[in-house]
């Protein structure tokens, strides 16, 4: 599916989305929406209009399923993503990922910065990417500022997988994907991740693929 002209209004291409029943089409890599930097978000949907995007944003992202869904995902080049991650995972995953609940959020023209000079390394996947998961090291801990959809400041440091979080569906607002990051070495495809390399730490697969971890 084609993405809405990006010289129609936003809010008329956001109503036209909205206007078909169930979750919304997730844009794959290829789409040059997924490569623009997203607008940002300056009142150019009505409040209501917002809530029913944002709405629809949760509803899609719980259908793939998803931890978080960004605007541009769904074709519309505004910064404004969606987060939400209940973390249904072992304890050992937990410990070694940081994967804790993120409760649902919204986060209007977000923008983060490392927090010290510490990194992590873990598989990730993207909704935009199906099929496949790479190793990705980012910082782990980052400072976010934003909005939230009701125009409050957001200040705040966020640390373990929802930093992550964070990090991904920020990135799709400048246009990038999570393979720009990635070692190349590790892309692996969703069945050899499950078969191969399910462990709550990449050290096996970078052994085994040849890929560096930071120390």
């Amino acid at each position: 599916m084609s993405t809405p002209s990006h010289r129609v209004p936003v809010a008329e291409q956001v109503e036209e989305l909205l206007a078909a029943e169930g979750p919304l089409p997730i844009v794959a890599a290829g789409d040059p929406v997924l490569r623009r930097p997203a607008e940002p978000f300056d009142g150019q949907l009505e409040p209501a209009l917002l809530a029913r995007f944002v709405e629809a944003l949760r509803r899609t992202m719980h259908a793939a399923p998803g931890v978080g869904l960004a605007a541009p995902q769904v074709g519309i080049g505004l910064r404004i993503a969606v987060l939400e991650d209940p973390a249904p995972v072992p304890e050992e995953v937990r410990r070694a990922r940081g994967r804790v609940p993120l409760p649902f959020r919204v986060l209007v023209n977000p923008s983060y910065e490392p927090v010290g000079g510490e990194r992590a390394a873990f598989f990730e996947g993207c909704l935009s990417v199906p099929g496949w998961q790479a190793v990705v090291a980012r910082p782990a801990r980052v400072r976010l500022t934003g909005a939230d959809e009701h125009g409050r400041a957001v200040d705040e440091v966020v640390s373990g997988w929802p930093a992550r979080i964070v990090q991904h569906e920020t990135d799709h607002l400048d246009g990038v994907l999570y393979l720009d990051r990635a070692e190349p070495r590790s892309l692996s495809s969703h069945q050899a991740v499950a078969e191969r390399w399910n462990q709550p730490t990449p050290e096996e697969a970078a052994r085994a693929l040849g890929f560096p971890l930071p120390r």
